[in-house]
C-alpha cells in the first residue's frame, strides 16, 4: 500500500537534489575512466610530456592510492563537519587539481597533479550517497540509490567516448580541463539545493582509528597495484599486502575496544550487511578486471581506436541507465535475495561469454555481453548498497557510504592486478616460442605485454606480421583464461547473496530497521542553504 504524501519524512526537493548529486557523482566517477584513452598521447614527446611507462602507471594509480585510502576516513569527516561542506570542499579540490593536471609541463606534475584530484574524489563519492540516505523517506531510498549506481555505470563506460571525442580535436589536456566548468556549476548547484546534515552525536573523534585506515588502506591498495604491475611474488608486493593485513587487523582489535568506534566493526556480524559487502566487492573484482582485458582486445587484437572502442561500452551504460532505477521495485516485488543473485549470475553469464570471443568474433557479440553485464551489475549494486545504508541510522549515513564505496574501489583494483597478472603470464608463456629469435631487449619488450609486441612488431618489417600474429593467439588465450577467474568470482558473489541476503519482505511488515533496532525515520539535523 503506498504511503500518503504527508507522512513522506523526505526532503520536499529531494529529487531536484539528486540530479545535482548526480553530476557531481559523474565527473569524479568518469575521469577515472577518461585519462585510460589519453594515456598513448601523454606519452608522446611531441604532442603529449614524453611520460615513461612508469610514469604512465602512476599518473593512474596516484589517483587510485589517494582515493582509496581516504574513503574511509573522509566518509567520518562527512558525517562529522557535514555532508554539503565536505561535498562542496571535495569538488573545489577536484577542479583546481583538473585544472592543474590540464596544463601540467612535466609527467611528474601530471602525477601529483592527480594524487590532489584523488583527495577531491575521495571527499565528493562518500558524501553523495550519504545525503542521499538523509534527505530520502527510506521508501523511496532504493529508487534514488538506484538512480545513483545508474551514474555510476554511466560514468565508467562513457568516459573512454568523452576521453576519444576530445582528443580527436583537442590536446590531451582537455581531458582534465572539461571537468572544470561542470566542477563550478556543480559547487553553485550544492549550495543552492543540497541541506546541510551531519552526526548530532558524533562523540570523540577516534583519531587512532582514523589513521590505522589510512595507513592500513593505503599499504593494501599500493601492494595490489605493485602485485599486478610487478608481480605479487615481489618483496614490495607480498611484503605490503602483509602489512596492510596487520594494520587492519589491529584497526579491527581497537574499534572493538573504544567507546566511540570511527567504525562499528560489530555490524559485519550482521548477514545483510556483511553478504552486502561481499557482494558489492565481489562484483566488482569480476567487472573490472574483465573491462582491463577488453581494451586491450578492442584496441590491439580488433584495431578499433579510442573513440570507436570506447562507443562499445555504450550497451553497458545504456543497461545501467535503463535497469538500475528499476531494481527498488524489483526488490520490493521478488526481495533482495533474488534480484542480486540472478543480477550475479548475468554478470557471470556475460564474463562467461568472453570464453568464446575470438580475433574474428563478430563485434556485435562483444556488445551484447557488455550489455547483459550492464543488466546485471543494475540489479546489483542498487540493493546491495540499500541493504548497506539501511543497517544504519541516517546520521551514520557517511560511514556506511564509505565502507560500501571503499570495498568497491578495493574489489576493483584487485580484479584488475590479479586477472592482469593472470593475462601476463598466460600471455608470457605463449609468445615464448615467436619471440626466442629476438634481440634480448626487444624480446623483453614483446614478452612484456601485447602492447609491446607490437611496438616491437612496427621495427621489424615483414617479420612483424607473425609476431602480432603470434601476440594476438596468446592474449586471446590468456584472456581466455582471465575471463575463467572473473566468472568464478562473479559466481562466488551470486552463491553469497543467495546464503545470506534476506528474501522478500511480507507486504505488511514495517519500514526497514537498522541493526540497533532505531527507526529508519529518525531524523538528523537539517541546516537549510
Amino acid at each position: 500500500m503506498d504511503v500518503p504524501a504527508a507522512e513522506n519524512t523526505g526532503h520536499p526537493r529531494r529529487w531536484a537534489i539528486l540530479g545535482v548529486l548526480v553530476i557531481s557523482l559523474l565527473v569524479v566517477v568518469l575521469d577515472n575512466t577518461v585519462l585510460n584513452v589519453a594515456l598513448r598521447t601523454i606519452a608522446d614527446p611531441r604532442e603529449g610530456l614524453g611520460a615513461s611507462q612508469s610514469q604512465l602507471e602512476w599518473a593512474i594509480n596516484s589517483y587510485t592510492l589517494v582515493f582509496a585510502g581516504l574513503l574511509f576516513t573522509a566518509g567520518i569527516l562527512a558525517d562529522r563537519l557535514g555532508r554539503r561542506i565536505t561535498l562542496t570542499v571535495g569538488l573545489a579540490l577536484f577542479g583546481i587539481a583538473s585544472l592543474v593536471s590540464a596544463y601540467a609541463q612535466t609527467a611528474d606534475q601530471l602525477i601529483w597533479a592527480r594524487a590532489l584530484m584523488g583527495l577531491g574524489a575521495a571527499a565528493v563519492m562518500p558524501s553523495t550517497l550519504s545525503i542521499i540516505a538523509n534527505v530520502f523517506d527510506p521508501r523511496e531510498r532504493g529508487r534514488a540509490i538506484g538512480v545513483w549506481a545508474g551514474a555510476v555505470g554511466l560514468g565508467v563506460a562513457i568516459g573512454p567516448i568523452v576521453g576519444g571525442l576530445l582528443l580527436e580535436h583537442f590536446w590531451w589536456g582537455s581531458v582534465f580541463l572539461i571537468n572544470v566548468p561542470i566542477v563550478i556549476a556543480g559547487v553553485a548547484l550544492v549550495l543552492t539545493l543540497v541541506p546541510e546534515s551531519r552526526d548530532p552525536k558524533p562523540g570523540r573523534i577516534d583519531i587512532v582509528g582514523v589513521l590505522l585506515s589510512i595507513i592500513g588502506l593505503t599499504l593494501l591498495t599500493y601492494g595490489v597495484i605493485e602485485g599486478g604491475e610487478k608481480g605479487f611474488g615481489q618483496p614490495e608486493a607480498w611484503g605490503t599486502l602483509v602489512a596492510s593485513v596487520a594494520v587492519l587487523t589491529g584497526f579491527v582489535l581497537y574499534e572493538r575496544r573504544i567507546k566511540f568506534p570511527s567504525l562499528d566493526v560489530k555490524l559485519f556480524g550482521i548477514r545483510e550487511f556483511s553478504a552486502s559487502v561481499g557482494a558489492i566487492g565481489l562484483v566488482f573484482f569480476a567487472a573490472m578486471g574483465a573491462m582491463f582485458f577488453s581494451a586491450f582486445y578492442l584496441q590491439l587484437v580488433r584495431g578499433y581506436g579510442p573513440l570507436a572502442s570506447g562507443a562499445l561500452f555504450v550497451p553497458f551504460a545504456v543497461a545501467q541507465m535503463v535497469f538500475a532505477p528499476r531494481s527498488a521495485a524489483m526488490v520490493k516485488r521478488f526481495g533482495p535475495k533474488l534480484v542480486s543473485t540472478v543480477g550475479l549470475l548475468l554478470v557471470a553469464a556475460g564474463l562467461a561469454g568472453w570464453l568464446f570471443v575470438g580475433a574474428t568474433t563478430p563485434i556485435w557479440v562483444v556488445g551484447a555481453l557488455f550489455f547483459l553485464m550492464g543488466v546485471g551489475m543494475a540489479n546489483v549494486m542498487p540493493p546491495a548498497t540499500e541493504a548497506i545504508m539501511s543497517v544504519l541510522p541516517r546520521e551514520k549515513a557517511g560511514v556506511g557510504s564509505a565502507v560500501s564505496n571503499t570495498i568497491r574501489q578495493i574489489g576493483g583494483a584487485l580484479g584488475v592486478a590479479a586477472l592482469g597478472a593472470v593475462i601476463s603470464s598466460y600471455y608470457r608463456d605463449g609468445v615464448t616460442t615467436a619471440t626466442a629469435g629476438l634481440p634480448d631487449e626487444a624480446r623483453d619488450v614483446a614478452q612484456e605485454s601485447i602492447s609491446g609486441a607490437y611496438g616491437v612488431a612496427e621495427q621489424a618489417g615483414p617479420a612483424g606480421q607473425a609476431l602480432i600474429q603470434s601476440a594476438n593467439d596468446a592474449f586471446i588465450t590468456a584472456m581466455h583464461y582471465a575471463s575463467i577467474g572473473s566468472t568464478v568470482f562473479a559466481l562466488l558473489g551470486a552463491l553469497v547473496a543467495a546464503i545470506w541476503l534476506p528474501g522478500k519482505r511480507p507486504a505488511n511488515a514495517p519500514a526497514p530497521t537498522n541493526a540497533e533496532g532505531l527507526a529508519e525515520n529518525q531524523g538528523v539535523e537539517l541546516i537549510e542553504a
